[in-house]
């Protein structure tokens, strides 16, 4: 039998063929969409391992974000992005908080299905940490995956108050040489403040930055100054080595406030093979849309020496893109690689190329909710659900061991990364937390089994449209 690196080369050499003849379909199946496969509960409240404890202090503090450019704004143990945790899979993790900012804070923790009361979502689950105060999380790592740490007050999170958070895998289903996490995320030189009609900033120039929607109302994004990599300007850089040879496990996370980036590596296929921390079948792509709170594990095989450009491109906005470095041993280049990647010309990654491992057998769901996604016109500058925005809309009530479908329709001019708490979704032949709507009557169906009581956030993760009440409840009947 071969190994699992032989069988990633085979891949790698294989797929671009099928994918040209159409043939290649990662396995996906084509089901009817009523007849949806529901995700297995993957919480753990009992934890394998050892406690590990961490400390986190949230506090004012000033970074250098480019030669000569220091960022002062917020953030945590001194540091932006934050101090990436990494635990192993089935530990138990407390976090304790200090809160030193002048006001309110909590932190939530990103696609980890964690008990209600350690969902950091002010108001719902828990109070705020006020300034001077501290607070202890405490929950099961599980399941493993490349997770998200953030604040959940107001805008904060466009301040800096973030983080990744990553929880190792007891037994990986690809093998790699080495791997690197990279934060992508948008630059805003100031305070951030709620967008409205008359908000001064930028217009969007549309999906893909083809101009489709630029100048329209409906596309509007806070003044950000540029893209960012793990904190750093293109005038920065991020330089990730690699010997030829090997093969490299890149996390990707986007923890923006309002930036959907497309990515690529200059020279580089990317073989993806985790969406939102779960495994995936591997998948050939060049390049992947990636939006806010999502994240994405690829593999690239270090076999085209030289120094490549890593790019991740804004598709809503005007603001430059984020810039880092690939950049073999054995090369003796040196710089910026300047232009953008051949790549992003190349094959995109499709939510339909992407299948779960995880599934269970199709059931027919016992409870749906239409949901009509709306709002950032002119004569409507509030961000809605059904005409409702949060916190003056109705909650979705949902009773445990149901199976839930959520049917979204997107009438507005913005993409809307949905994100539920405290499960995954099945879209497609894959099991999320965090999915895009494509704007100008796009579709997406997700389905969940209601196994995490409590009272849970359902929302756009563009931090503004957030803000601005495109968010439900989800509560569970007692």
């Amino acid at each position: 039998m071969p190994d699992r690196r032989t069988f990633l080369r085979t891949l790698l050499g294989t797929t671009a063929a099928l994918a040209v003849s159409g043939l290649w379909t990662a396995g996906c199946r084509r089901e009817p969409a009523d007849a949806a496969t529901i995700a297995p509960s993957l919480r753990r409240d009992t934890p394998t391992g050892p406690t590990r404890t961490v400390r986190l202090r949230a506090e004012e503090i000033e970074v250098e974000v480019a030669p000569g450019h220091v960022y002062r704004t917020w953030g945590y143990n001194g540091a932006f992005p934050g101090p990436e945790l990494r635990v192993r899979e089935g530990e138990q993790l407390q976090v304790v908080v200090e809160n030193h900012l002048p006001e309110p804070t909590t932190i939530h923790w990103h696609g980890v299905p964690v008990p209600n009361a350690m969902d950091g979502v002010p108001g719902l689950t828990q109070d705020p940490i006020a300034p001077g105060e501290t607070f202890t999380y405490t929950f099961v790592a599980a399941p493993s995956g490349s997770y998200l740490y953030h604040s959940h007050v107001g805008l904060q999170l466009d301040r800096g108050l973030l983080g990744a958070l990553i929880i190792e895998e007891t037994t990986p289903h690809v093998s790699y040489d080495r791997e690197y996490t990279l934060v992508l995320d948008d630059f805003l030189p100031g305070e951030p403040r709620p967008l409205t009609a008359a908000t001064p900033g930028m217009r969007g120039r549309g999906m893909m930055g083809r101009g489709m929607m630029g100048g329209m109302m409906g596309v509007q994004v806070p003044p950000y100054a540029g893209s960012l990599v793990n904190g750093r300007l293109p005038e920065a850089a991020p330089v990730f080595e690699v010997r030829r040879g090997e093969w490299v496990r890149l996390r990707l996370l986007n923890p923006s406030g309002a930036s959907t980036f497309r990515f690529a590596i200059d020279g580089h296929a990317l073989l993806v093979t985790h969406a939102d921390g779960r495994p995936v079948e591997p998948v050939r792509v060049d390049n992947l849309l990636i939006g806010m709170g999502e994240r994405y594990d690829v593999i690239i095989e270090a076999d085209n020496p030289g120094r490549w450009a890593i790019v991740a491109v804004p598709v809503e906005g005007t603001h430059p893109p984020a810039r880092a470095v690939l950049h073999y041993r054995e090369s003796r280049a040196r710089g910026l690689p300047s232009g953008l990647p051949e790549t992003l010309r190349g094959r995109p990654l499709d939510y339909s190329d992407l299948k779960c491992l995880e599934m269970l057998p199709a059931q027919r769901p016992d409870r749906s909710f239409d949901l009509l996604l709306s709002g950032g016109m002119m004569m409507n500058p509030r961000w809605a659900i059904n005409g409702q925005a949060y916190p003056d809309a109705e909650p979705l009530e949902i009773a445990r061991g149901e199976r839930v479908r959520f049917r979204m329709v997107n009438h507005s001019m913005m993409l809307h990364p949905m994100h539920l708490h405290g499960h995954f979704f099945r879209v497609g032949d894959a099991l999320k937390d965090t999915v895009l709507v494509p704007p100008h009557m796009g579709r997406v169906v997700f389905d969940f089994v209601a196994d995490n009581p409590g009272r849970w956030f359902f929302h756009c993760h563009n931090l503004y449209h957030l803000e601005s009440g495109m968010a439900r409840e989800v509560r569970y009947r007692a």
